[in-house]
């Protein structure tokens, strides 16, 4: 299959996934993120693969969902039923690279912003370039954040680090990312993608039967509860889309200009 947007190659049990929006930030489209989630069911039934590489376009992982989409209006203007099926589409395509049975290693450079940050935590590894920078501002345009992120990155970080990084949400440089814990390893070049590729490699030479059931142990010991601790966040990111503080977080982005909130 062919996509407008992603790429895949396979060789020696390693696929590699990249996608690339054509412009330089790399933002999430409705399209793109479909595209992706194709791209993971297409992995269902594959017993050859070992490691999966997911990078962007070499500049930037992502910055994350394109405020810009045409889709976000249809989505503004859509009854709630029709709304929140829209908004599935962001989780749907974070359980689809979660649900994935061989490894899973995402090659980190540049921004890796809000959606890119749910994405990122949904697969086993992250491999940053040392410019790298996580950043997770949907508070600041009047969102919560969402795509069942939550419970993955407490996860990874624990419950204070991942209200520091949603609630106070400064930008986080590589070398403190893996200090909390979000990230694994640094590059120390300017591309993420030769480590990645480096552990893709090491893991493609492991017997693909216990690669897959020890990850499966350790998703299941890890992860038991994070869906019933984030099954309601479609409906509470599609209340917050309803209140004045989201209109304003939007206006203000698009006016670059700081929001004011009013709580309501």
């Amino acid at each position: 299959m062919s996509y407008k947007y992603v790429t895949l190659e396979k060789n020696n049990r390693i696929a590699i996934v990249r996608f690339d929006r054509g412009h330089e930030m790399n933002a999430l489209s409705v399209d793109l993120m479909k595209e992706l989630l194709e791209v993971a069911r297409s992995f269902e039934g594959d017993t050859e693969t070992n490691a999966i590489i997911l990078t962007g376009n070499g500049k930037n992982f992502t910055a994350g969902f394109d405020l810009k989409d045409a889709a976000l209006k249809e989505r503004m203007d859509a009854g709630m039923m029709d709304k929140r099926e829209m908004l599935r589409v962001g989780p749907r395509m974070c359980q689809a690279w979660e649900d994935l049975e061989p490894m899973t290693i995402a090659a980190i450079d540049g921004y890796c912003i809000g959606g890119g940050v749910a994405l990122s935590v949904a697969l086993d590894m992250r491999i940053a370039s040392k410019g790298a920078q996580f950043y997770v501002p949907e508070i600041k345009n009047g969102m919560n954040m969402s795509w069942q992120s939550v419970p993955r990155m407490v996860n990874l970080m624990g419950p204070a680090r991942t209200k520091q990084i949603s609630i106070i949400a400064d930008i986080v440089p590589a070398t403190e990312a893996l200090s909390w814990g979000l990230i694994e390893e640094i590059s120390q070049t300017e591309s993420a993608f030769d480590l990645a590729l480096e552990y893709a490699r090491k893991i493609a030479d492991r017997p693909p039967l216990p690669v897959r059931m020890i990850k499966q142990g350790a998703n299941v010991a890890a992860k038991a509860l994070n869906h019933a601790t984030s099954y309601m966040d479609i409906d509470q990111y599609a209340l917050a889309t309803e209140s004045d503080d989201y209109a304003e977080g939007i206006r203000a982005f698009i006016d670059k200009r700081p929001p004011e909130f009013k709580g309501r």
